[in-house]
């Protein structure tokens, strides 16, 4: 049997890294998380959405490219603080065309408002890894108040970059045309389905 160096390489490689991930620690009890200031990793980062269309099918797509900040409390969640910027330029869809069409003015006009937000207001634990984070969300130059429902999934060292993680599951429902985005309604769904995921890496 023969063996080329980039395989004896890529072996060598995986034989070294298998180890760390075998004892990488994961807690997924939130009062056991680091409080401190964290920033969102924007590589494993998504912000998903669905809206059904024309009544056949739920279509979906991302945004990436996220950025932002979370003041965490583990003893009091009450008083952490979440603060998200999406670059709607970072839509993506299965078609190339539609992506496009949902930069342009007809949709969320990315050149005119490039950036959606979400500022939290409060946060309530809903369960011993839920909560309800309620915020400011700022769409296609409008602001309305929104809710989260927040799902704590786990937190320890990154294995592969030593940094320590949090990672959280959140959803929402929204409608378009509270902001504005009204193209095509009611035949392509007003109600929009939010399914992120969200990492962030604690700073200092």
């Amino acid at each position: 049997m023969r063996f080329s160096l980039s395989r004896i390489a890529i072996l060598a490689v995986s034989v070294a890294v298998l180890p760390a991930i075998a004892s990488a620690q994961t807690v997924t009890n939130p009062a056991q998380v680091q409080s401190g200031s964290y920033a969102i990793e924007p590589g494993h980062t998504q912000v998903g959405f669905s809206l059904l269309h024309f009544g056949f099918t739920y279509y979906s797509g991302l945004f990436s490219n996220v950025s932002g900040t979370l003041e965490l409390d583990a003893k009091t969640p009450s008083a952490s603080k979440l603060s998200v910027t999406i670059p709607v330029a970072s839509v993506q869809t299965t078609s190339d065309k539609l992506t496009e069409e949902l930069k342009s003015d007809q949709w969320f006009d990315a050149a005119k408002f490039p950036n959606a937000t979400f500022v939290s207001t409060e946060v309530k634990r809903s369960g011993r890894n839920d909560a309800i984070v309620t915020g400011n969300l700022t769409l296609h130059g409008v602001t309305k108040p929104e809710t989260l429902k927040v799902h704590f999934v786990g937190a320890g060292i990154n294995p592969m970059d030593k940094n320590y993680t949090a990672g959280f599951e959140a959803t929402a429902t929204i409608k378009r045309s509270d902001f504005g985005v009204k193209m095509y309604v009611p035949y392509v769904g007003d109600d929009v389905t939010l399914r992120i995921a969200g990492a962030f890496e604690k700073q200092g």
